[in-house]
């Protein structure tokens, strides 16, 4: 299947929140073990005039990933427990990113299983916390990219806009109530705790 190239990363961040919908995440494992899940629910985040971004206060130590170039992974830990992938946006420097917040398991989906200790698949990745831990990305992940042999984006047809869902953004306090969330409609991974 065609990968996805740089140029696809290149636009606003609340436009590509959409388009990385139906898009096929892969990862290559040092086993060349091979994961894939498609992209189902994403949320949109800007370094200028959101509160609720990283890199809302300029850059620091921790949201440095997010200054680079589009097609970045921006890989957090949050909660204590769970990291974030996020893919970033907007030109190098300029703060944005997209956070992929639920995921359709594709490929190897028994290791993911073990590592997320259930069997459910519709439950295996509909949250960020899940689907990290399903693709065992953790931070040594951060500031890697899409376009190599670990990481990359398979291309597919984009979601008709009829399938498309927005609403405002889950799990947090600040600028929660920007329509920067977006899923696709009726999809089973989409993750539950959405009002949706």
């Amino acid at each position: 299947m065609e990968r996805v190239h740089r140029q696809f990363f290149e636009k606003q961040t609340l436009e590509l929140a959409e388009k990385l919908l139906g898009k096929i995440f892969v990862r290559v494992m040092p086993d060349n073990t091979i994961l894939k899940g498609k992209i189902v629910e994403t949320e949109a985040y800007l370094g200028n005039g959101d509160e609720a971004c990283h890199a809302w206060k300029g850059r620091t130590q921790r949201n440095r990933s997010m200054f680079l170039a589009p097609g970045s992974i921006y890989v957090y830990f949050t909660y204590g427990n769970h990291f974030m992938l996020n893919i970033v946006s907007e030109p190098e420097n300029s703060a944005g990113a997209v956070l992929i917040r639920a995921m359709e398991p594709l490929e190897g989906i028994p290791g993911m299983q073990k590592r997320r200790g259930t069997e459910n698949i519709t439950s295996l990745m509909s949250g960020p916390g899940k689907l990290t831990r399903a693709m065992a990305i953790e931070a040594e992940c951060d500031g890697k990219d899409l376009f190599g042999e670990e990481f990359y984006l398979e291309n597919t047809p984009p979601v008709e806009p009829c399938l498309v869902g927005t609403s405002g953004r889950i799990g947090i306090s600040r600028s929660r109530d920007l329509p920067w969330r977006k899923f696709i409609i009726g999809n089973p991974h989409v993750s539950k705790a959405r009002g949706v």
